[in-house]
Parts: C-alpha cells; sequence; structure tokens
C-alpha cells in the first residue's frame, strides 16, 4: 500500500488538503495528517513515500491522484526539505512539524524531559541561562532569569502557564507548532514545572484557533502519563487581543474580564491565583526540548549578538513565498523579504514591511540591511516582536495604515488606563484630519481674522485657512488654539504618540506609536509633506 502523507494543519485544510486526503484514501492509499511544512504556496502538499524518500507534489488538487502516484503529475517538486525555502532553514523548533502525525506518541522521543529529570532544577535553569534563550512573544525578555525568579520564590503552590493567544495579524507560528508537533510544547512545559517546583499547568488559546485546541487537548490527554506528575489543561480566551499581555491573560484564567494588572508584583512572584507563576510565549516554551537535548552550547552556537538561537520568522502580506521561515538571528530582513518571501506576489516593488505585529514599525526598502536581532532593531525604532513579517507594494496607503494602528487599539484597549483609551481614539480623529487635508488644495494664508456682528467670521487670521475648522472654534475662547495645519495636526498626533508611548500601561498601548510614527518618518509623502531622503540599500 502507498503511504502518502498531507497536512491537516488549519491553513492547508482552508486551501483543500481534507479533500486531497479523502481521495487518496478512497485510491487505496494510507494517508498519513501531518502538520504543515510551513509553504503555503504549496499547499495542498502531498508527499509519497517512494524508494527515494518522500517526493513532494503541490499544489494539488483531489483530481490529480492518478499523475501523482503515477509520478507524472506536473507540479512535482522532488524531496520538499530540498527546495530552497526549506534548505536554507535551521529547524531546531519546528524540526518534526509537517513531518510526523502530530498525535503519534510513539515516535517521540522525551529526550529533553528526560535529560531534565536527571538534573536538579537549578542545573535546568543554568542551562535555560546558557543557551541565550530570551522570550518568543514580544519582549525578549531573558526566559532562565524569569524561571529563577519562580524558583528562588517560596510558595505552596506554582504554576506553568503558555501564552498561545496568538493574535498579531501576519503571524502563525504558534498555531503551526500546536497542531503540528504539540508535544514539543508539551514537554517544554513539563521541563519548565520541573526546573521552578510546579506541578501544574494552564494552555490558554484563543477560540479562533479551533484546531490548534483540539490538537493540545487530545495531545496532553495522550502524554498525561510521560509528563506525571506534572499535570496541564486548556483554557480557551474570547478573542480579546489584550488577552495576549500577561496579566490581562492571567486575569482571563481566573474567571475575571481580561485587563492589565499594574506591575509590580511581577507574575514570577505573584501571577495566576496570587501564586509565583512562569508564563511564556509557545515558541519560548518548545525551544526548551532542544536545549536540554542537545545542550545550551548547541543552541547559544546559533545567532547573532545577545540574540541566540533560532527564530521562526513568519512572512505574510503582499508577498510570493509567505509561510515559516525558521533560522538563526543575523540574517538580514532584505534577504527575509526578497530572497526568502520572494518580493511581492503583485510583482510590483516593495514600498514597506511591517516587522512585528499590527503594533510594528513599517520599515522601507532602505532599511533591508538591518540583521533580524532584537537590539538592531529597537536601536532603529522597530520592534521584533513575534517575528511575524508583513508585506506591502507601492500601492500602499501608508497614512491609512498609521490610522489602522490607532483603530486598532482602540478597538482592542482594554480601557484600564487614559493614554491607551483616549488617546487611540484622538489618534484616529486626527489622522482622519490629516488625510482629509491632503486633497485639499494649500492657499496662501489670509491675513486678519476679524470676528464680524454676530459671532460671524469676517476674515481669516494668520496661518488659517478656508476649511480647517476655525468656523468650528467661534465659541472657543480662541479660535487660535484650534489651528489645524496639517503641520500642527502632524505635531499633535507626535505629541499624542509620545503620551501613549511612556504612559500606557501596556505594550498595546505603548507599541501603537511604532507603525505611527515609522510611517510619518520613512513615508511623509503620505502624510502630505515632502519625501523622505532615505539611503540606498546596499
Amino acid at each position: 500500500m502507498t503511504r502518502v502523507y498531507i497536512s491537516r494543519d488549519m491553513a492547508s485544510v482552508a486551501l483543500g488538503s481534507d479533500a486531497v486526503a479523502e481521495a487518496f484514501a478512497r485510491a487505496g492509499c494510507e494517508v498519513v495528517r501531518t502538520g504543515s511544512r510551513g509553504l503555503f504556496a504549496i499547499e495542498p502538499l502531498v508527499e509519497v513515500e517512494t524508494a527515494e524518500g518522500r517526493i513532494g507534489y503541490g499544489p494539488v488538487g483531489p483530481d490529480d491522484v492518478a499523475a501523482i502516484l503515477d509520478g507524472s503529475h506536473g507540479h512535482r517538486l522532488g524531496k520538499v526539505e530540498a527546495l530552497p525555502f526549506f534548505a536554507k532553514q535551521q529547524r531546531f523548533t519546528f524540526a518534526r512539524c509537517g513531518v510526523a502525525d502530530p498525535l503519534d506518541i510513539a515516535s517521540y522521543d522525551w529526550r529533553g524531559l528526560k535529560a531534565a529529570r536527571a538534573m536538579a532544577p537549578q542545573a535546568v535553569v543554568d542551562a535555560v541561562k546558557a543557551s541565550g534563550l530570551r522570550g518568543r512573544g514580544g519582549a525578549g525578555f531573558p526566559t532562565g532569569i524569569k524561571w529563577q525568579t519562580v524558583l528562588a520564590t517560596a510558595a505552596d503552590e506554582k504554576f506553568i502557564v503558555c501564552n498561545a493567544d496568538e493574535g498579531d495579524s501576519g503571524t502563525f507560528a504558534d498555531r503551526m507548532l500546536m497542531e503540528g508537533d504539540p508535544f514539543c510544547l508539551i514537554e517544554g512545559m513539563a521541563i519548565a514545572g520541573h526546573a521552578v517546583g510546579a506541578g501544574h499547568g494552564y494552555v490558554y488559546i484563543r477560540s479562533e484557533y479551533p484546531y490548534a485546541i483540539d490538537t493540545m487537548r487530545r495531545a496532553i490527554e495522550l502524554a498525561a502519563s510521560k509528563i506525571a506528575p506534572f499535570t496541564l489543561e486548556v483554557r480557551v480566551g474570547a478573542g480579546a487581543y489584550v488577552c495576549g499581555e500577561e496579566t490581562a491573560l492571567l486575569d482571563s484564567i481566573e474567571g475575571k474580564r481580561g485587563q492589565v494588572r499594574a506591575k509590580p508584583p511581577l507574575p514570577a512572584i505573584q501571577g495566576l491565583f496570587g501564586k509565583p507563576t512562569v508564563i511564556n510565549n509557545v515558541l519560548s516554551l518548545a525551544a526548551v526540548p532542544f536545549i536540554l537535548a542537545e545542550g545550551a552550547d548547541a543552541y547559544a552556537a546559533v545567532g547573532f549578538g545577545r540574540s541566540r538561537g533560532t527564530m521562526p520568522v513568519q512572512i505574510a502580506g503582499n508577498v510570493k513565498n509567505g509561510g515559516l521561515f525558521e533560522i538563526g538571528f543575523g540574517i538580514t530582513l532584505g534577504e527575509l523579504v526578497e530572497e526568502i518571501g520572494g518580493g511581492t506576489a503583485s510583482g510590483r516593488p516593495v514600498r514597506a514591511v511591517q516587522v512585528g505585529g499590527p503594533l510594528g514599525a513599517y520599515m522601507p526598502p532602505s532599511m533591508f540591511h538591518l540583521p533580524f536581532d532584537y537590539e538592531a532593531f529597537a536601536a532603529a525604532g522597530g520592534l521584533i516582536g513575534h517575528a511575524g513579517i508583513t508585506v506591502f507594494d507601492d500601492s500602499v496607503d501608508m497614512a491609512r495604515m498609521a490610522r489602522f494602528a490607532m483603530e486598532f487599539c482602540a478597538v482592542e484597549s482594554c480601557g484600564k488606563c487614559t493614554p491607551c483609551r483616549i488617546g487611540s481614539t484622538r489618534g484616529v480623529e486626527t489622522i482622519d484630519r490629516i488625510i482629509e487635508a491632503r486633497a485639499l488644495p494649500v492657499a496662501p494664508a489670509e491675513a486678519g481674522a476679524v470676528m464680524g456682528p454676530g459671532g460671524a467670521l469676517a476674515s481669516y487670521g494668520p496661518g488659517l485657512r478656508r476649511g480647517d475648522g476655525v468656523e468650528a472654534a467661534l465659541g472657543s475662547r480662541s479660535p487660535l488654539r484650534l489651528d489645524r495645519a496639517r503641520d500642527k495636526d502632524i505635531g499633535l498626533l507626535r505629541d499624542l504618540c509620545d503620551t501613549m508611548k511612556y504612559g500606557s500601561l501596556c505594550a498595546l498601548g505603548g507599541f501603537t506609536p511604532y507603525p505611527v510614527l515609522s510611517a510619518l518618518d520613512h513615508f511623509p509623502e503620505d502624510f502630505g509633506g515632502a519625501p523622505a531622503l532615505h539611503e540606498a540599500a546596499e
């Protein structure tokens, strides 16, 4: 019987992999459902087991079975791992994803957990520290330091919480890992439990990920005897973006409204139900089995500067080769977009890429020389975040993208702090005025604003023009205080961004200025100003 491998990942199913799998089953083949390899342009992908190894075909449909089985199909790819998109990768965390049945527990070796349990808890924490692993959820905080704090805090009960509330647009690595290799995450959480003395853990998954929820629940049930006495359960979030913030997530697990807590106390000292809690992202915890199985040095040997190990980069948007690309830190942004991503799907020039989700900075091609590294991006006014890259071609309107960031924050704000709750709404209004002003002709200012009989405006003062909202200001003490000239509104917007950046309680309000300010800095012509002078990309 011919054996074929077909992904059951949610993205693959959306592209028709279920129908393809059913067609091969009807043809008498043994169908093994796997996670996704991570290159969506070739999904639905079928790999046929042959004497030469697994030979891939994609994209394919249910009517292609006969041509695939006799080897004549035009979309024959050969060995998938030899394709340039995969051959350049360094798959530490996603080594099994797309290769094995995610729920085949017999094929999973648990080497990392076995190694950890042969070590003292402090030695496990030391190994994680030595690996240089930093939080992959966005903050980049050293994972070993967080674990050390929980280990050192005396308590009768501690918890491990996995943040799987992957809410950034253009990101999907957490979902892919949970659907494609759930035992890897479970093993990482069990290792964390051993390291800090926690007996129970929660995987908090957003409700928009039904496949991941189902796969994780089934995998936890299968793995119960392997990780005992450590226990795990899945909690499903309702989809609020702010619940990706760690303290709002803890409130949600406790059955409260997902709202950000003021820090201190840190969750590592007083977290879930007031107990010391390790809260890490999916990718952080899933990196741990490799570190314990292969050694901290093997992990730390890859990377760039203080950013050690690999990063699963998610390439999305208007791009030819969208998908997941795991690689050591240090690869340049230009390599990821132009060489790995293949440029835009539309064939038009790349105008901007947004790195780090909806709250990440927009970067023009003149910044493509930047190495993918926490410090390099911070110095350039950006952030890596969850390593999502969204590509835009030259038809994008950057002023409207800046407006989207403010609107996103206004919709998703938990409402607890004023800079985020009110600032985002005022930001939308200010950008709307700037966008509206772009279409208006710039007329010379008219001198001598004079109030006529009954409060009617007889003429306009210096710096004011018809349509600048002067009429609306007639009831105020000084019409000039409401100067709505474009430059004034841009200055107001920058001031508002500073207030949000430094005054917000969490990253939602604090990071929203990144896309707004970067759009203003790099694409001023979209706000009615002169184009920025960019250095030529090397």
